[in-house]
């Protein structure tokens, strides 16, 4: 299903909304920002990036692409989505902060939910390759310190395995609006861990606490298993992780030896309201 136009963009210079004109965005102090071919359009100040081309590179998104395409993680999909469906109704405006390739939107639109997305990270190539596949949504290059969105405008934000701004969240959000998080579990890519590592890291302790503004109305595990049979899986799987630059050499060498591959997936869902004015 298509979504919606989404309308509440603002200027990252000052501020104010922004309106669409034929291939560009531009606010009332005449600030204007091209919408590039592919159909996305770049909202990070120069002055605000970390690095010259800061993100995920090409590279890992061609691997979380062909990796993500392939299924393994639908079952994550599936519950966003019916996780999204359980504690909203009728169309939303929906921010996916950090979306990368666009997977997780895709599969979401596709349950027939009506929805007006904006699609929102800081790799280039990331957005670029999410605009290609979905022309109907808005996809903006950005940073979740610095959201383009007009504040209180949004009915749901996502982070998926992202970097949460919990402030910017809350601006941007209306009253009672969701904030859905996936973060890893502790079990999560045990398998592929032990290869790269000589040691795993002791499971963090205690439950993490709730950021300030928002409220816990629904937490989820999900556990499931995936098999990998080829070394080009592999390889996807562990270029679109940090373990890709964590892991030493000797590391990485071992993952590229390895043929087939059985893991662990463990995610934690979790369904946040935003419960102050």
């Amino acid at each position: 299903m298509p979504s919606l136009p989404f309308q509440a963009l603002r200027c990252p210079l000052d501020g104010s909304a922004l309106t669409r004109r034929d291939m560009s965005w531009r606010c009332e102090a005449g600030h204007s920002y091209d919408v590039a071919r592919e159909g996305y359009v770049h909202l990070l100040p120069v002055q605000n990036k970390r690095s010259k081309d800061p993100g995920d590179s090409k590279e890992m998104v061609a691997a979380r692409r062909h990796f993500l395409s392939a299924g393994y993680y639908a079952p994550i999909a599936q519950a966003l989505a019916e996780t999204l469906r359980a504690h909203s109704h009728g169309p939303l405006s929906c921010l996916d902060a950090g979306c990368g390739e666009g997977y997780y939107l895709r599969e979401v639109q596709s349950t027939g939910m009506s929805l007006s997305i904006l699609g929102l990270d800081i790799s280039k190539w990331a957005v670029q390759a999410a605009a290609k596949s979905d022309k109907s949504s808005t996809w903006v290059v950005g940073s979740n310190a610095n959201l383009p969105v007009v504040s209180g405008t949004l009915d749901c934000v996502l982070c998926l395995f992202g970097f949460p701004v919990y402030a910017e969240f809350a601006r941007v959000m209306k009253t009672d609006g969701l904030l859905i998080q996936v973060d890893t579990g502790e079990q999560h890519l045990r398998e592929l861990r032990e290869v790269i590592y000589p040691s795993l890291k002791p499971p963090r302790e205690g439950e993490a606490p709730l950021p300030e503004g928002f409220s816990l109305i629904d937490e989820r595990a999900l556990c499931f298993n995936i098999v990998l049979e080829s070394r080009e899986a592999i390889a996807d799987l562990l270029a679109m992780t940090p373990h890709l630059y964590r892991a030493s050499q000797a590391g990485r060498e071992n993952a590229a030896a390895l043929e087939r591959l059985s893991l662990s997936i463990d995610v934690r869902i979790r369904c946040l309201r935003r419960s102050f004015g």
